[in-house]
């Protein structure tokens, strides 16, 4: 039952390393996005909120072949990048990277987006007045008390990219070794023989990593209350 076979770590490890860079890729654009519409009111803001949060409303398979089309080897970015830059995400881990980071920008967004609300405008304010540039405020005063929220955006989108299945798969296909991640072989467990043993211990392995990054999510947005209250 818990004999972990090298096929089986294989997975786990590559569902990691999708997972973290997936992560790492997505925070600063997810801060970035989430200042933006915490802080500014502009035309159009709705439609940038909306689009957001469209990867969790879309069927998976749609958002897959939706990247297909734009980051094949033949697809508007997908042609150039491979052609200049040498980089290619089809088929490829990167391209399960990609389709995770994307499934799990909203679940990154909402808690730095909160978390960014809660932050004391005057506290800013009187950065900016002792004469703090923009940036520097942010980072030194905004981004700071932000952070609980910050990190708990990343754990709960980590957690989601560990168990995306439908866009990854439409997009990068199931290939053991490349592309093939916790959700992929569990699939694919299922179509054979005798793979109940191996798909229930790779179930087993996602819940735990899932349990594990919910609790912390849940400790980070403790905390990002705590400091939103002075307590």
């Amino acid at each position: 039952m818990f004999d972990i076979s090298p096929a089986e770590w294989t997975a786990i490890l590559l569902s990691l390393k999708v997972g973290l860079v997936a992560t790492l890729v997505a925070t600063p654009f997810g801060i970035a996005i989430a200042w933006l519409l915490a802080r500014y009111h502009f035309w159009g803001k709705s439609v940038i909120d909306a689009a957001i949060y469209l990867p969790l409303v879309l069927p998976p398979v749609v958002t897959g072949y939706l990247l297909l089309l734009t980051f094949g080897r033949k697809g508007l970015v997908g042609g150039w990048l491979a052609d200049h830059l040498g980089l290619v995400f089809a088929f490829r881990w990167t391209g399960a990277a990609l389709a995770c980071g994307i499934m799990s920008f909203p679940l990154l967004v909402r808690p730095i987006r909160l978390s960014i609300e809660a932050v004391d405008r005057r506290l800013e304010q009187a950065a900016s007045t002792l004469g703090a540039a923009p940036w520097k405020v942010f980072f030194t005063v905004t981004l700071p008390l932000a952070l609980p929220g910050v990190l708990a955006g990343m754990v709960l989108g980590f957690a989601k990219a560990i168990g995306e299945f439908g866009a990854t798969i439409t997009f990068v296909s199931n290939i053991p070794g490349e592309t093939q991640t916790i959700s992929a072989a569990i699939y694919t467990l299922t179509q054979v023989p005798d793979g109940d043993a191996a798909a229930l211990r790779l179930v087993g392995v996602s819940i735990v990593i899932s349990m594990i990054a919910l609790v912390t999510s849940e400790w980070f947005a403790r905390r990002a209350t705590q400091r939103m209250h002075g307590t």
